[in-house]
């Protein structure tokens, strides 16, 4: 691929100018998105329209450019999430029916739960999980249900970078709640997010018992029953891994 002045190569600045586009927001001004890939508005200009001409994003009238229908046809019919959603999903909606709460799947990506599929229904809790969201492993129940079933290796190298960027909390306090998840069979955190809310997810492993997925809801603080919650969960999980087999 040829590289441009700044040496990056053209698959360097196409990714650039999609991940331009913020969370939530399907359009830009040609201007912005110059600004926030960093490009030269010529360089930007003449990507977008490439792009434009595969489908990929649209350039409209006034300079606005959005992300084409193209874009989320290849990513939806070849993401590598699909098979896990489609097993996920009659069990989503059965743990929905009975919370009548907030129903969330997350896969591990770096350090961070990223969140693939999430059910809920009008006058649920506030839940900050979104589809294609993200947050980072110690302050989400998913990530940290993820985290504690992958190996110690794994583990120790995320406690070694481990950085709160609020400054509140340390790797110790980490380490112990990743300990907890992975001898209770489940991660809870409180408050975190939302202080009136109670996140709790668990496992979801495959035939090779390798975890792939969390599984996890959101549910007022005062109607918190683990004791009715977590069986629930970890049926529904082995349920989604006897789909998923190997």
């Amino acid at each position: 691929m040829a590289n441009s002045a700044s040496g990056d190569s053209v698959v360097d600045r196409v990714v650039r100018v999609i991940e331009a586009f913020p969370e939530g927001a399907t359009s830009l001004q040609l201007t912005e998105l110059a600004d926030r890939s960093g490009l030269p508005l010529s360089s930007a200009h003449r990507l977008v329209r490439q792009l434009s001409g595969h489908g990929l994003l649209e350039l409209g009238a006034g300079g606005t450019v959005r992300l084409g229908l193209r874009l989320w046809e290849l990513v939806n019919r070849n993401s590598p999430t699909l098979a896990l959603r489609q097993a996920a999903m009659p069990f989503m909606e059965d743990i929905q029916q009975v919370l009548n709460q907030n129903v969330n799947l997350a896969v591990l990506d770096g350090w961070e739960a990223l969140f693939v599929e999430r059910l809920s229904r009008r006058g649920s809790v506030a839940n900050r999980a979104r589809i294609a969201g993200r947050m980072p492993v110690h302050i989400s129940s998913a990530g940290l249900a993820l985290m504690a079933h992958q190996s110690r290796e794994l583990q120790g190298q995320y406690l070694e970078q481990f950085q709160d960027p609020a400054g509140k909390v340390t790797s110790d306090v980490v380490r112990h709640l990743l300990a907890e998840a992975a001898q209770l069979g489940y991660a809870q955190l409180a408050g975190v997010v939302d202080p009136d809310t109670w996140g709790i997810a668990v496992p979801v492993m495959n035939g090779k018992r390798r975890t792939v997925a969390a599984l996890g809801v959101v549910v007022p603080l005062a109607e918190m029953r683990l004791q009715a919650l977590v069986p629930a969960l970890q049926t529904a999980a082995r349920g989604i891994g006897r789909q998923l087999g190997d």
